[in-house]
Parts: C-alpha cells; sequence; structure tokens
C-alpha cells in the first residue's frame, strides 16, 4: 500500500513538472522579440528559397522574405513547381552557416498569416539576399496587401532576369491551368 502511494505522488508530480514546462515553452515562444536592425543573426535553418530560421533572442524564428516567393517545394497540398528545388539550394548556399541582418519594412505588417516575420535580409558581407533572388531568377517579385519598400526595384530586376531568361524564366513557363505555376518549357 506504502509502495502505491508514493508512486501514485511520483507519477502525479512528474505530471505536474510536465505541464508546467509545457506551459513555460508556449508562452515563451508567444513573447514579442526585439529584432536589432544593427545586429547580425545566425541562419539555423533553410526551410525553402524564400524562407529560413534565423536565431533572435534567443530562440529560432521563421522569416518569410519580403516581397519575393519562389516557386514551391515543401508545401504538402502543392507539388513541386519547376525550379523549386534550385531556388531551395542557392538559398541553402547563401544562408547555411551565414549571419543576416533582418530589417522590417516600417509600412507593413511584422508578419504573414502563418506567423513567419516578413523581413529584408542582408547577409554579414552585404548581400541583399531578397534582391540577389530575384535578379539570378531564383525567385519572382511578390506583393500581398500594400506595397513595400522595393517594389519597385524587385519588378524592375525581375524583368531584366525574365529578358536574360536567367533561372526559372529560362526554365519554366507559366500554367495556363493555376494549377501548378511553373512548369517546365518544352
Amino acid at each position: 500500500m506504502k509502495k502505491s502511494k508514493w508512486l501514485i505522488i511520483l507519477v502525479g508530480a512528474l505530471l505536474l513538472i510536465i505541464v508546467c514546462v509545457w506551459i513555460y515553452s508556449s508562452r515563451a515562444s508567444s513573447l514579442p522579440i526585439n529584432i536589432d536592425p544593427n545586429l547580425y543573426y545566425p541562419v539555423t535553418y533553410v526551410v525553402d528559397g524564400d524562407t529560413f530560421k534565423a536565431h533572435v533572442d534567443g530562440r529560432d524564428i521563421t522569416v518569410r522574405l519580403l516581397g519575393i516567393n519562389t516557386p514551391e517545394t515543401v508545401d504538402p497540398r502543392k507539388p513541386v513547381e519547376c525550379y523549386g528545388p534550385e531556388a531551395s539550394a542557392e538559398a541553402k548556399s547563401l544562408l547555411i552557416g551565414k549571419k543576416v541582418e533582418l530589417i522590417f519594412n516600417p509600412d507593413r505588417e511584422a508578419h504573414d498569416k502563418y506567423g513567419r516575420y516578413l523581413l529584408f535580409a542582408y547577409r554579414d558581407d552585404g548581400l541583399f539576399v531578397n534582391d540577389f533572388l530575384i535578379r539570378e531568377g531564383y525567385a519572382y517579385e511578390y506583393t500581398v496587401g500594400t506595397p513595400y519598400r522595393f517594389q519597385k526595384q524587385f519588378r524592375d530586376i525581375e524583368k531584366q532576369a525574365k529578358e536574360a531568361e536567367k533561372g526559372l524564366w529560362g526554365k519554366c513557363s507559366i500554367s495556363p491551368s493555376g494549377t501548378s505555376r511553373y512548369l517546365p518549357k518544352l
């Protein structure tokens, strides 16, 4: 009888500890973070061509590069699109093991509907990542909602990349059915 009483107390204490840790961790991840535009943050993971994780304020945050979009590779609802794997590979080569300066657009929302931070990213060597991905044909200009700071610049460099058939512009065509934005050129 004594052993079972102690076992119940021990299991109860263990459950209480687990619940407390879970509550603390869920609150900690929802606390606001401070992204200092004068600091560089290590990239910890690249999700795909336009999304990555960076270590900020003691935790990893998900960054969605503002003003660009790359062909899909990880959305389970969509097929892998033409040039998506190349865009993801380029983002990985640009960002893995690097530090980035993260910049908000002053007149835009800080997050998208998925909770990702909408930011411009500059590597610590000065490379403007958003710009580079469009310029080299790994991404295209993408606006949701209100205009953003580099919208005209991104549209201009996208036009140049299209004319030069760089990256996806030389390898893919837009699907007329809309089922997949990019298909291989025949």
